[in-house]
């Protein structure tokens, strides 16, 4: 190491020493190749943080700059860019021409790139599978400047995902082919509502610069429609990759005349859209000898150093990416244990699990079922809690502490004990830690867990309930869209009737949850769990859809309207209404319209307010309290009937009212 990046890191040792949390910094340093499977152990070994801290300082001081480097960047990455500033000054000079670090190979606007694209990290444990990689870079540049689809198909576990993300590792293919950047969205099985909540992230996040804050596209059609004029005015030239595509139908929000990379396990996906199709096939198992490549790399041995028992296992592993890392991890533990894994394999009968013809359930269930019995009791517990997250859904840490009722910290570390034994696996991308299975992993715990599941999303539920008491989350707070999103089918999944009553008929929650989401999402549950909702009667339930599917045009306008207002323009006979004016009723200061010729009307789908398009200056009532006048700053006089009289004494307009 150069004197003077040895120098900063004697000169700022204190600091990094109080500060650092090794075990996230140590991740990216193993990525880097910089950093040993047992110099991490080493450094885990200490009793302390600071100890561990001041231990993985030592190590890096033995080493080169390139370990400079590297420990620079995680300190970027992992939030301490107040630590990475003291040692900025320090940095080595790059003495390539290129531009590339010799540590992994990325110069620096790739990992901008790909960092800012939401593109997967590098595994610790990475085989590059070279023939893959460039096979689909090849078919990347065939795309030109032309709009298309290059598929990358195969079955589940076979590491598409990580040659696709290890070919967008090319600063000449992103700088020639996608000079606009790469946009990367996990997809998964979704249905309409779970669709358009992708596509609204989607436009969010590419609208994160904008100076105008838009609202949420309401259906999958406007979702297109932005999504198209985004792609075609402000990032022309770059390339969207659709993780895990499971229908065709999904494509077709995506068909814009823009060049699109997919991964999915069927083939055909990409028919029923138009435009230039390229296919990439990865094969479903590893070639043996990078099977054992990666057994290798776990253990830290040479593959002529390896015991007989290799060859057997990663037979027995069926050449799948993910099994193969699942025994390696448990191996890289218990480096002993190879004919004891190997016998597990080949004896214990687990009880398959059956979901798709293209799983391969045989080998990973005996992998899963192994790892899980591997974990303290503790552990194991905290584990099975995790059955009942939904699935492609990366969860905030802030919703475990909540379930655990833990500090943050503790919380991590319990959840990277799972990520290191490969069990769970961690999105370091933005500034909090986002934790998901993955889907075969989630299945195995589903099965496994399955007399237990009603308990456990009753248990999530009441944790809520005692964490936010009769408040709800606020936008601004990490785990809010979670719970918006995913609160309802926790009480589904617990069967707690009348606690989801409670929640789906309340317009203060629908008030909420529909201005941040829009109506669909709220109209898919309602559906969703029509056979909860109506156990007594589905009358309230079919009023609330009504409500929402009516009114959606106006549920996704700025600014938001009065739910109140809309709620006492619905039938007298509904629960909406009947809930709207008891709301209307205890609000002070608030003026409500009450409609008092509904029933003289054949449909009231025909009444509907037309209100004032701006803010309203004056209002009176005439002399039999019957009609009250209003006019505003959009120049119109307007008139409305009014049978409450009462309301004569609340009218003092010192703000715009909502009608």
């Amino acid at each position: 190491m150069d004197v003077k990046s040895r120098n900063y890191l004697l000169m700022n040792r204190q600091a990094l020493e109080k500060d650092i949390k090794t075990s996230y910094i140590m991740d990216r340093m193993i990525s880097d190749e910089v950093l040993t499977l047992q110099e991490e152990e080493k450094v885990k070994q200490q009793n302390t943080q600071k100890e561990r801290a001041a231990m993985l300082i030592n190590i890096i001081l033995t080493k080169d700059n390139n370990s400079y480097r590297s420990f620079y960047n995680a300190l970027l990455h992992e939030g301490y860019r107040d630590l990475a500033a003291l040692l900025q000054d320090g940095i080595p000079a790059i003495s390539s021409g290129n531009g590339k670090s010799s540590m992994d190979g990325m110069t620096s606007y790739v990992k901008t790139v790909l960092c800012e694209g939401g593109v997967p990290q590098r595994p610790v444990v990475f085989v590059t599978r070279p023939k893959l990689v460039d096979a689909i870079k090849k078919k990347l540049c065939c795309l030109g400047s032309d709009p298309g689809w290059v598929t990358v198909y195969g079955m589940a576990g076979c590491g598409k995902t990580v040659l696709t993300a290890e070919a967008l590792r090319d600063h000449q293919l992103l700088e020639d082919y996608f000079p606009g950047g790469v946009h990367w969205i996990s997809v998964g099985k979704q249905d309409k509502a779970g669709l358009l909540i992708k596509l609204q992230n989607l436009c969010s996040r590419l609208e994160h610069d904008s100076t105008l804050s838009q609202r949420p596209p309401l259906n999958i059609e406007e979702a297109k429609d932005r999504l198209r004029l985004l792609m075609l005015r402000k990032y022309p030239r770059s390339l969207l990759i659709l993780d895990d595509i499971w229908d065709s139908w999904v494509l077709k929000a995506f068909d814009n005349q823009c060049q699109v990379l997919i991964t999915s396990r069927d083939r055909s996906v990409t028919d029923a859209v138009a435009g230039n199709k390229y296919e990439v096939h990865v094969e479903s198992g590893l070639a043996h000898e990078k099977g054992l490549e990666i057994l290798s790399l776990f253990v830290n041995m040479k593959i002529s150093e390896l015991p007989e028992q290799a060859n057997c296992l990663v037979r027995e592993c069926k050449g799948s990416p993910l099994v193969i890392s699942l025994i390696g991890a448990l191996l890289r533990d218990f480096p002993s244990r190879w004919e004891y894994y190997l016998k597990q394999l080949q004896n214990k009968q687990f009880k398959r699990i059956r979901k798709s013809s293209s799983y391969d359930y045989e080998a990973l269930d005996e992998a899963m079922s192994i790892s899980v019995e591997q974990l303290n009791d503790n552990y194991k517990d905290y584990y099975k809690d995790l059955s009942i997250l939904p699935k492609d859904v990366k969860v905030p840490t802030k919703v475990l502490c909540i379930l655990w009722d833990m500090e943050t910290e503790e919380v991590e570390d319990i959840l990277q004990e799972f990520v290191n034994k490969s069990l769970l696996f961690c999105d370091r991308n933005g500034k909090s830690f986002h934790y998901y299975l993955h889907d075969l992993q989630l299945d195995f715990l589903t099965e496994k867990n399955r007399n237990q599941l009603q308990e456990l999303h009753k248990n999530i539920v009441d944790q809520y309930k005692k964490y936010y008491k009769l408040n709800t989350p606020v936008p601004s707070q990490e785990d809010c869209m979670y719970w918006y999103n995913f609160l309802a089918y926790h009480m589904a999944g617990a069967n707690m009737q009348k606690e989801l009553h409670d929640l789906m008929f309340s317009l203060d929650w629908i008030k909420a949850k529909t201005e941040l989401l829009g109506p669909a999402h709220l109209i898919h549950e309602y559906v969703e769990y029509s056979s909860i909702l109506d156990q007594k009667n589905s009358t309230v339930r079919e009023n609330f859809q009504e409500f929402l599917s009516l009114n959606g045009h106006l549920l996704g306008r700025q600014p938001f309207p009065d739910i109140i207002q809309l709620g006492l323009c619905q039938p007298e006979t509904s629960e909406v209404y009947q809930q709207a004016k008891l709301h209307a009723q205890r609000e002070t200061g608030a003026f409500y319209l009450e409609w008092i010729n509904k029933k003289s009307l054949k449909s009231l789908y025909r009444l509907v307010v037309r209100p004032h398009r701006d803010a309203v200056y004056h209002a009176c009532f005439s002399k039999d309290r019957r009609r009250v006048a209003s006019c505003g700053a959009d120049k119109t006089l307007q008139s409305a009937w009014r049978g409450a009289s009462q309301l004569s004494r609340k009218l003092a307009i010192s703000q715009p009212v909502t009608w």
